[in-house]
């Protein structure tokens, strides 16, 4: 997964305006923000040039993804974040025993794949 910066001023321009028929509909997920919210940080698949991409985490963010984890945020706990959206995205050990039965272990690696494409390790 990708990580890009934001900054607060550029973040109408890239969801759209307030109104709900304004909205654009992107495929990030928000992990971190200053402490003062004038930008924020996001993992995403997708490509945006109209985000910054970065290389690792800058200081001066918060995490915001989840708590339970403290407020620092580094490199480390971004593969953290990854790891946890890839175990809420499978189903659960039951319906991948089931999925193995009737449609095989190929079947079930598609599946698998399906969540393994989506929140690839970076």
């Amino acid at each position: 997964m990708k990580l890009y910066k934001i900054e607060a001023s550029n973040w109408e321009a890239f969801f759209g305006g307030p109104e709900l028929e304004d909205r654009i509909q992107r495929n990030v997920i928000t992990i971190a923000q200053t402490p003062s919210c004038d930008a924020f940080l996001y993992l995403s698949n997708e490509t945006y040039d109209e985000l910054e991409l970065l290389n690792s985490v800058p200081t001066g963010f918060i995490f915001t993804y989840c708590q339970a984890w403290g407020k620092n945020i580094d490199d480390d706990v971004v593969d953290r974040v990854i790891i946890d959206l890839r175990k809420k995205s499978y189903p659960a050990w039951q319906d991948q025993l089931d999925d193995i039965y009737h449609n095989g272990v190929d079947g079930w690696k598609a599946t698998i794949k399906t969540t393994k494409d989506k929140y690839p390790k970076r």
